[in-house]
């Protein structure tokens, strides 16, 4: 049976799958202890789950366990990254480089660095409506490093048009020139193979609430390179993490950070093909029932190049924010949840070339481990009725 409202909006927050909600349980009530206390039971055990949890973590994207730092999530592990680089290494250059469409919790950072005299550069994307829109070359990287280059930033999967960086290629260009690779993983991580060594990055973040976890938890990987990767910490304390990240850690999101994980390696071979059925399937559906639908990003005829459930189109004529709150029975999102309160036009879509109308009538959709057939045909049929009814609104005299 249909179940109503139906969530879409998988690229905002994942519903934390029941199986790790079950791992996490014990953590509350029995094995409550803090990971810290070293003189009784209690701590002892909740130290081994964190141990046990960093592990699998690690083991998931190729890392060694000392490598991963908890955090609170991407955007911290974001600006852990930037800025931890660039206080530290300020004396050996003060260049840095990322993309035009990134995250605003890599975009933001780097604006702050920019006004203390950091000089930055953002790298623009293949511009709609080219088949590879979103995406940069790597030969752009490599044409923008200079001397003072200290750290270059790019996403692997952007959360509004899915499109995924060719991060291989941008690793082996930072490596040979001796600059920091810092990668946003925060789409990719459970949906697409991600090993470290592979892309050849230096700085990895990513967190659970993308893929069926808890809010609250993500984590950085560190690479324990020769010479060592040294960051600058933002939040001082007891020195937990290496003293990169000091504060008590939180035991029951960090078990069920990585049982989320583990459940998402062990489908890996089955479930992005089967979402991406469904959000090809949803794509033809309004593509037959909207007229002037424009699909954002890179198309879907190149799986490599975009994520399985990502799908982000114009509706020309239908303001997006209009059609979701005509749309009650459907959550979709306009754009990133982070900015969302925020009345601008989607920075994402603009650095696609995309006019401000068209990002404004644009529609995201992320789906993902629940979602079904039936639920796209619905939403398939809700959203064609719901833009006809703004449109003849609209032309009414």
């Amino acid at each position: 049976m249909l179940e109503i409202p139906i969530y879409m909006d998988n690229h905002a927050t994942t519903r934390v799958d029941p199986r790790v909600v079950e791992s996490m349980l014990p953590y509350f009530t029995c094995a409550f202890g803090n990971a810290g206390s070293t003189t009784h039971a209690f701590g002892w055990e909740a130290k081994q789950a964190v141990a046990d949890a960093r592990e699998k973590l690690a083991a998931a994207i190729g890392a060694h366990v000392k490598e991963i730092v908890f955090t609170s999530g991407a955007t911290e592990s974001n600006n852990l990254a930037i800025h931890g680089v660039a206080e530290r290494s300020r004396n050996q250059g003060n260049h840095l480089i990322s993309v035009a469409t990134e995250h605003p919790s890599v975009l933001v950072p780097l604006d702050r660095l920019a006004r203390r005299g950091f000089e930055v550069t953002l790298l623009p994307v293949a511009q709609s409506p080219s088949p590879e829109a979103g995406r940069i070359h790597p030969e752009q990287v490599a044409e923008a490093i200079r001397k003072e280059t200290i750290l270059v930033s790019v996403m692997l999967a952007n959360n509004e048009i899915g499109a995924i960086q060719p991060l291989a290629e941008i690793g082996q260009i930072c490596h040979d020139r001796g600059v920091l690779l810092h990668c946003d993983a925060t789409q990719a991580v459970g949906k697409l193979p991600v090993e470290v060594d592979a892309l050849q990055v230096d700085l990895l973040s990513f967190t659970a609430h993308k893929l069926y976890g808890p809010k609250g938890v993500g984590a950085l990987y560190v690479r324990r390179a020769a010479p060592a990767i040294r960051l600058q910490p933002l939040i001082n304390g007891g020195g937990q993490e290496g003293g990169l990240r000091s504060g008590t850690l939180n035991v029951p999101s960090i078990v069920g950070f990585a049982r989320a994980i583990e459940l998402c390696l062990a489908e890996m071979s089955t479930e992005p093909e089967r979402i991406g059925q469904l959000r090809n399937r949803l794509y033809e559906g309004l593509l037959a029932a909207v007229p002037d639908i424009l699909l954002n990003g890179p198309a879907l005829t190149h799986p490599e190049w975009r994520l399985s459930g990502n799908l982000n189109v114009s509706l020309p004529g239908v303001e997006g924010q209009a059609l979701l709150l005509n749309a009650k029975d459907l959550a979709v999102s306009s754009g990133s949840a982070c900015t969302s309160e925020h009345p601008e036009p989607s920075h994402v879509l603009r650095s696609l070339g995309i006019g401000e109308d068209a990002a404004r009538s644009s529609i995201r959709f992320g789906l993902g481990r629940f979602n079904t057939a039936e639920e796209v045909d619905y939403a398939t049929q809700l959203l064609s009725q719901t833009v006809y009814r703004l449109r003849q609104l609209a032309a009414a005299p």
